[in-house]
């Protein structure tokens, strides 16, 4: 029998890490910027789709993680309203992949699915795909999945105000009136994300450390992790030390 000492002692390290997590202080809900497919592509000197898909595979690998560790809601940030810039080809290319990623999410019967971001700036097939998936899997008693395609942070806030002052008028409500009584909790009401727990976690791979417009609202107490791997890369003994540096944080609040 041959041993491969180096998969032994990262296997050994794996469950080691994985006892030192403390069930009760395991996020609620953890955002994730899947960052780094094209460096990845490019390393391994192959087209950008590659990179892509690697990182969709990745997704579904990550979900399962989270459905064994306890986790109860993920938003995946995979396409930003920046991204809509990118060359036509590569768009293309990325919109198409995440359409086959939603078919496998949806095939799964595991998780529900609801979609994050500004849907009118998405091919009408995929945005058609979105709504669909969220209405066949509201009623699963799973990982909630959030998924933020066509996303965009403060396209999201002005998009709540809209939709709020909208319905103020449809209230006849005046402007002035509204303006007297509005609190950030009338605007978190009609976030995309709207009525769920704001994310504990966010985590961002690749070694970029910014936001790039991610869940700029609900993130505002939220605990960040950034780790080096590119997201293709990611493994399970990285998001097992995300997790143990998340349970060892004094979360304030702003206090």
């Amino acid at each position: 029998m041959t041993w491969n000492f180096p998969a032994v002692g990262y296997s050994f390290y794996e469950r080691r890490l994985q006892r030192q997590l403390v069930p009760e202080r395991i996020p609620h809900h953890i955002g994730v910027m899947v960052d780094g497919n094209r460096r990845w592509a490019k390393l391994a000197g192959a087209p950008t789709s590659h990179g892509h898909r690697a990182g969709a595979d990745k997704i579904h690998e990550f979900l399962g993680w989270c459905e064994e560790l306890g986790v109860d809601v993920v938003t995946l940030y995979m396409l930003s309203t920046d991204n809509m810039g990118r060359p036509q080809e590569e768009i293309d290319q990325l919109l198409a992949i995440i359409a086959d990623t939603l078919d496998r999410l949806g095939e799964s019967n595991r998780v529900r699915v609801q979609p994050v971001g500004a849907l009118d700036l998405l091919p009408e097939d995929l945005s058609s795909k979105l709504e669909a998936l969220s209405v066949s899997t509201e009623k699963i008693d799973g990982l909630h999945v959030n998924v933020a395609v066509g996303y965009g942070g403060r396209r999201e806030i002005v998009d709540a105000v809209k939709e709020l002052m909208h319905d103020a008028a449809g209230r006849g409500m005046s402007l002035d009136a509204l303006a007297d009584e509005l609190t950030d909790q009338h605007i978190s009401s009609f976030l995309y994300t709207r009525g769920q727990q704001d994310p504990d976690l966010v985590i961002r791979t690749s070694g970029e450390q910014r936001l790039s417009g991610f869940l700029m609202w609900q993130s505002a107490y939220s605990e960040f992790y950034f780790c080096e791997a590119l997201w293709p890369d990611f493994r399970r003994v990285d998001f097992l030390r995300a997790l143990r540096d998340f349970g060892r944080r004094q979360r304030r609040f702003g206090s």
